[in-house]
């Protein structure tokens, strides 16, 4: 049996193998050592006919999805091993084999599954050249995505990012550098297949994809799932193929920054956008939601089509309300689907898409009723009658939990089926009859007749009254403490013929199911195209729902560039604080206004306010109202934001330098038609580095890339830059002082702060008051001294005007007039020198900034 185990396992060294021995799945070697840890479960060990004992350990087989969840769930995988022989049937050991590998990308079912969030497998094909192909695929949905993805590699880190693979399958070849930048990015699970060739019975799902590299992605993808579940996959849709310029770009940084999924603290759905909106009744719907907030349009004409029913949802009420008690009766019928195709629904999961499907009239005939009409999700709403009808027919409404135990089929569904049932209840009704007959020939009118599993039918009668029973009548055939069971000849007849009835109608109606499950795998396509039209229509109910709540307002869009809010509000922080206190702000940005430097104190409100611009343009354009009372917007293809301080700990990055790469995606990649929030970018270092660097990328984004961006700073001196700038604006968040306390106020006005008032918000925060009083003291000595710092104008003197702007750091200047009466040192003479070998103009901004960092660590060497 070991020999047979160490054959199987040699095929899944990377997964547990749970391997079926009686009624328990065991696991041997380094399985059990690391199971047992795991799972924290008793490890023990039987001989193996060596001096060293075999270490082992096992769970019984109906506990065995718990323990195979938990599994899935750190990242493991479990392959499945049963027997395929009946033991009565064979000599020497029972043939077992592998009958399904489950990996946390392939997932069916248990509370590893969430219901309003996808669960995606994803392969990744390096074609070189900056060139990978991608494809995922849901499988309990049975929905495949594939698309191209050319340019850097961060591209796509940010896509596999944005659909949140839990397992990505890659060939043996892959560059490791991009996988280990996804293990320090995401909790994700590493596969391996080689094959790439779509299989003929497949060859549906790719037949509208005509590039030979999707086919390479998919056709990996098809393969890793045929070798991995060997069961039917029918249900699998044909995989679609979607451009990343169709959709507004959102970076993996900036998604984490805005909140838009999940929090940044608690890594948990409540307090990110995605919380806040989702009004959605069905599971299904859900799942889309978090797609439309994934990937928000870029297409004006799609973009205002959702808005225009969003709209009339909105205004009819009531066929809304109608709308939203029908949907809840709707059951997730994208997973039952799968189920099916699956092979694990059970009667229960058919009771419930019966249910779905009788509400499908109902909600075709309120759709109808809107105003506006919308044909795609009417061709889809597929009522499925003959469906229906099969399932009415057939199940009743309460079904056993098991297929295996009967109780599943209704009455005259099957002529058969009806007379096995009719021999039971006739049966029983002579059990009764002969109980009667027993007491009146007996006279013990305690006798009864009963029934157990072990003994089968028996007579009862208390030690009381076995004197009085007749002699040779009865076969003596249990004794317990106050009575005696016996059976009689025409009682053993008439067990064996109730008994043969009940195991007939038992493997009759396991049948029954088997049968009526393949009949219902016909209407899978019909099934899945009526999810996606229920789910639409949830989503957009969500949207005029939240926005009626919430008092949110239609944004129009224009080709002007121009960002016109008027009583903007952050949609989250507004919900969790009381309405009646959330102070709203207008943002007004044009042409000839792209940026907005924002001064003002800590816990003012800047952060929040540079969110809520970019959170008014993401609701826009997933077809949402906006928290807002006016709104004018262009179609914003990226966002990028640099908001927060976090260390990168697992791949060794500081805070700073996060900030820095940060700032580097989004000057990279922006375009004119780009937002960027920057949000106190360079207070990771010294005063006058992180002032520097500041300056060079306002004045890098302002006459470079002209993206709208809000820029908030801490460093007041930058506040003269609109002198020199023409498209900068000045604003701040406004405070007033009374009795030497700080309150804010948490509006927004034009012009520069007038001081940051660190001090008070640190005497908000209730540090103790000896020192405050000491910060307030050194604050005004350093506040009396000349201030030194050169200004903007005279820095751009200083510097070479067709430099590099993060290359014009005036502090390296150098002294020439120093160089003849005083010799430089050897270092001073290094730093110099690497300064005039600087190719200014072929230097990036990141770039830039590790040689000056170079230069500053040779002059620190000198001091």
């Amino acid at each position: 049996m070991i020999q047979q185990y160490l054959r199987v396992k040699a095929d899944y060294q990377d997964a547990f193998l749970f391997f079926r021995l009686g009624d328990f799945y065991e696991m041997f070697f380094e399985d059990a050592v690391k199971a047992s840890q795991e799972l924290e479960i008793t490890l023990t060990s039987r001989d193996g006919g060596s001096k060293d004992r075999i270490p082992m350990c096992g769970v019984p087989y109906h506990a065995a999805p718990n323990y195979i969840e938990q599994l899935i769930n750190k990242g493991y995988k479990v392959a499945i091993c049963e027997q395929v022989e009946d033991p009565k049937h064979t000599k020497g050991v029972v043939k077992r084999e592998v009958v399904q590998l489950i990996t946390p990308g392939t997932v069916m079912e248990g509370k590893g599954l969430s219901d309003k969030q996808n669960n995606f497998l994803t392969t990744l094909s390096d074609f070189g050249d900056e060139t990978f192909g991608l494809a995922f695929a849901d499988l309990s949905t049975g929905e495949i995505h594939t698309t191209i993805i050319s340019g850097p590699e961060q591209q796509l880190l940010n896509e596999v990012y944005s659909i949140g693979a839990k397992e990505v399958v890659v060939d043996e070849n892959f560059p490791s550098h991009i996988t280990q930048m996804l293990k320090e990015r995401m909790v994700v699970t590493f596969s391996y297949e080689q094959s790439t060739e779509i299989p003929p019975e497949f060859s549906r799902i790719a037949d509208k994809l005509e590039q030979e590299k999707l086919l390479i992605s998919v056709g990996r993808l098809l393969n890793y799932l045929i070798r991995t579940q060997k069961r039917s996959l029918e249900h699998l849709q044909p995989a679609k193929f979607y451009e990343l310029d169709r959709t507004m770009k959102i970076d993996l940084f900036s998604k984490r920054n805005l909140e838009l999924t999940e929090t940044i603290r608690s890594k948990g759905k409540k307090g990110s956008l995605l919380w806040l909106l989702d009004q959605t009744v069905t599971a299904m719907g859900g799942r889309l939601l978090k797609q439309w907030v994934d990937r928000p349009l870029v297409n004006k004409q799609e973009i205002e089509a959702r808005l225009e029913l969003v709209e009339v949802l909105l205004k009819e009420y009531f066929t809304r309300q109608e709308i939203r008690e029908l949907l809840k009766e709707v059951y997730d019928l994208e997973r039952l689907a799968g189920r099916v195709a699956f092979g694990n629904v059970n009667a229960r999961d058919l009771v419930q898409l019966r249910k779905s499907l009788s509400q499908i009239p109902a909600l075709k005939g309120e759709i109808k009723k809107l105003p506006i009409l919308t044909d795609s999700v009417l061709e889809n709403m597929d009522e499925c009658t003959e469906l229906t009808g099969l399932l009415q027919d057939s199940l009743i409404e309460q079904p056993a939990l098991s297929v295996k135990e009967g109780n599943m089929m209704k009455d005259g569904f099957h002529g058969e089926l009806d007379k096995y049932r009719d021999a039971r209840r006739n049966g029983k009704t002579w059990i009764a009859e002969l109980e009667k007959r027993e007491r009146e020939l007996t006279g013990i009118r305690s006798l009864k007749i009963g029934y157990n599993r072990i003994f089968g039918y028996y007579i009862e009668i208390t030690k009381a009254n076995l004197a009085t029973l007749p002699e040779g009548r009865y076969e003596r055939k249990q004794t317990l403490a106050n009575a005696e069971r016996y059976v009689t000849e025409e009682l053993k007849e008439k067990e064996t013929l109730i008994l043969e009835a009940e195991e007939k109608i038992v493997a009759l109606e396991y049948e029954l199911f088997l049968k009526l499950r393949e009949e219902v795998k016909v209407y899978i396509p019909r099934l899945q195209k009526l999810a996606k039209a229920v789910s639409e229509i949830d989503v957009l109910q969500c949207f005029a729902t939240i926005s009626e709540e919430r008092h949110y307002t239609k944004p129009i869009f224009n080709d002007e560039r121009r960002v016109h809010i008027k009583d903007g509000r952050h949609p989250v922080v507004e919900k969790v604080m009381d309405s009646n206190e959330y102070v709203p702000n207008d943002c007004w940005m044009d042409k000839e206004n792209e940026m907005l430097l924002i001064t003002g104190p800590n816990m003012s409100g800047k952060s929040t306010y540079m969110r809520q611009v970019a959170l008014t343009a993401i609701l826009a354009q997933i077809g949402c109202f906006v928290p807002a009372t006016e709104a004018s917007l262009p179609i914003f293809d990226q966002i990028f934001t640099r908001i927060g301080a976090a260390d990168d700990l697992i791949s060794g990055q500081s805070t700073f330098m996060v900030e820095m790469l940060e700032a580097r995606n989004a000057i990279v990649y922006a375009t004119q038609n780009s937002l960027i929030l920057f949000d106190e970018i360079g207070r990771g270092t010294s005063t006058y580095d992180g002032m520097a660097l500041a300056q060079a990328l306002i004045e890098y984004i302002h006459d470079k890339i002209g993206a709208k961006t809000l820029f908030s700073t801490h460093y007041h001196e930058l506040t003269t830059l609109d002198q020199a700038l023409d498209k900068l604006k000045n604003i701040h968040v406004s405070v007033v002082e009374q009795n030497g306390k700080v309150v804010f106020l948490h509006k927004m006005k034009e012009g520069p702060a007038d001081k940051s008032y660190g001090i008070h918000v640190a005497e908000l925060a209730e540090l103790p008051k000896e020192l405050i009083t000491r910060a307030q003291v050194i604050l005004e000595q350093l506040e009396a001294e000349p201030d030194s710092r050169p200004t903007p104008d005279t820095e751009k003197h200083m510097v070479n005007e067709s430099a590099d702007p993060l290359t014009q750091l005036s502090f390296f200047e150098v002294n020439e007039e120093r160089h003849g009466s005083e010799k430089m040192s050897k270092v001073e003479t290094q730093a110099i020198e690497k300064l005039r070998k600087m190719d200014l103009l072929d230097t990036t901004p990141l770039d830039a900034l590790n040689k000056l960092y170079e230069i500053q660590k040779l002059l620190k060497i000198k001091k």
